[in-house]
């Protein structure tokens, strides 16, 4: 197969393909018209001797040779705007752009306060838009562009095109309702195992760190409640004699929101590391690189739930 069979534009309609996983969807992140696209995917259909992309529901999922071509695209696409096109200046103050981040609802307590405000003063015309996604949803989100940004915890997501910045740690608290037990003085370790827990069940987060270490110390509790939501935690636990344990910047935040206890844990658990990761596709992009400088200033090594007052 010889690179001068091949259009080398043709690469961009199957990156946005790769992104949109529609032929609408890529002509209009292209700005060209459907049957543009239709005719440039027949092309590199011929090209490959393979239908790359086949329906299956409402989306085109791509063929094993598609997969395989997937990072050499993306990787040759994000060279070529780097390093090749030169790219235009970001000034955050005439921008219009729209980020995509990635954040668990955790994530987007400890985060997005914070780092709204400091968009309305520097970037007005910038806007975010969070969704939650799972590590290998996030994994080819970040992959294809379709996610600029993941800040929070990510446990097992690695990879040789993916970059990482620690911003700041965490460790974990009990909450429960005002009064609790002894009044808020203290828990120990027998109080902590008879308890009612309500339990947060979220693979690859930062209660995997947590029950890890349970299981390392032989401790045993009774789970009276099992969730794949921390959003009802802090009413559940305000309103009955179940307690959780969840990360200290996340309980900072829902004692003031239900007036509940902060607890220390009766034994020594881990510090949860924040961090923001990235793809190598948007390393060099110039609005990337403004947005990733804005989150270290704001939060490295500051956990925002320190110093924040009554705002939610």
């Amino acid at each position: 197969m010889e690179i001068d069979s091949l259009d080398l534009n043709l690469l961009r309609v199957l990156e946005a393909l790769f992104a949109a996983r529609s032929v609408s969807g890529a002509a209009q992140a292209l700005g060209v018209t459907q049957p543009s696209v239709s005719l440039s995917l027949r092309r590199l259909r011929a090209h490959f001797d393979d239908a790359l992309f086949v329906r299956q529901g409402g989306a085109m999922v791509p063929t094993r040779v598609a997969e395989g071509l997937r990072e050499p695209v993306l990787k040759v696409m994000a060279t070529v705007r780097s390093e090749i096109v030169t790219a235009a200046p970001f000034d955050p103050m005439q921008s219009e752009r729209r980020f995509t981040l990635s954040l668990s609802d955790l994530g987007e307590l400890t985060f997005l306060p914070t780092l709204m405000a400091s968009l309305r003063r520097c970037a007005p015309g910038v806007t975010l838009r969070s969704v939650t996604a799972s590590l290998p949803e996030m994994r080819h989100g970040l992959a294809d562009g379709s996610i600029d940004l993941a800040l929070g915890f990510f446990l097992g997501l690695e990879g040789q095109n993916l970059f990482t910045q620690r911003l700041f740690e965490q460790g974990f608290v009990c909450i429960a309702r005002a009064g609790w037990g002894d009044g808020g003085a203290g828990m120990s370790l027998e109080a902590f195992l008879a308890a009612d827990h309500v339990v947060v069940e979220q693979p690859g987060r930062s209660q995997q760190l947590l029950e890890e270490r349970l299981r390392d110390l032989g401790l045993q509790r009774r789970i009276l409640l099992r969730s794949p939501h921390f959003m009802s935690v802090p009413l559940l636990v305000a309103q009955s004699e179940m307690i959780a344990t969840v990360p200290l910047g996340v309980g900072r935040i829902y004692a003031r929101m239900a007036g509940l206890d902060l607890l220390p844990l009766p034994f020594a658990a881990p510090s949860v590391p924040l961090q923001q990761l990235w793809h190598r596709r948007s390393h060099h992009d110039p609005g990337s690189v403004w947005l990733r400088r804005l989150i270290a200033e704001l939060f490295l090594g500051q956990d925002p739930t320190q110093s924040r007052g009554d705002e939610s």
